[in-house]
């Protein structure tokens, strides 16, 4: 039996190996399906959840090693869509095929979490291992930029 804490809520697990991806128990067994598949070998971050709130590769994190720990997923960033980064994202229009947004939104929520100084570059540092085929980098970077300054008006509000 391994105890975890996925988005403020003890879930005790039972018939799972030890060296189970996180990312599988989340989406198999537990029907969190926000957390998405990409590379399976830790490279693009699609599968970025936050692990006592730090960023981490959910694909290469075996559910022994969690046990106890607290998670959040993309699913416990804000479960109403008002999360600044989340208000951001639909600001700048970040997402076009979306596919990898959840990963860069919990990459970016971690970041932000830290309180860094933020600029160009502190933003590429923390988001280099974050991939989009689609190319919004630009888009991100504004993003987490409004994000961080609480700038919380949709495009086009006055």
């Amino acid at each position: 039996m391994i105890e975890i804490v996925i988005n403020g809520t003890r879930h005790s697990l039972d018939n799972v190996p030890d060296d189970m991806p996180l990312l599988w128990v989340l989406r198999d067994r537990l029907q969190l399906t926000g957390t998405k598949f990409g590379c399976g070998g830790g490279f693009c971050g699609a599968c970025t959840v936050h692990l006592d709130g730090d960023a981490v590769r959910s694909c290469q994190l075996p559910i022994g090693v969690v046990a106890g720990r607290n998670i959040t997923t993309i699913e416990g960033l804000s479960p109403d869509g008002s999360h600044p980064l989340q208000v951001a994202w639909v600001a700048e229009d970040v997402p076009q095929c979306g596919y990898c947004q959840p990963g860069q939104l919990m990459s970016a929520a971690a970041f932000l979490n830290a309180k860094p100084e933020v600029s160009d570059e502190t933003i590429s540092n923390a988001m280099a291992g974050n991939l989009c085929r689609c190319g919004t980098y630009g888009r991100i970077r504004r993003a987490i930029k409004r994000a961080a300054a609480g700038d919380t008006k949709q495009s086009g509000e006055a």
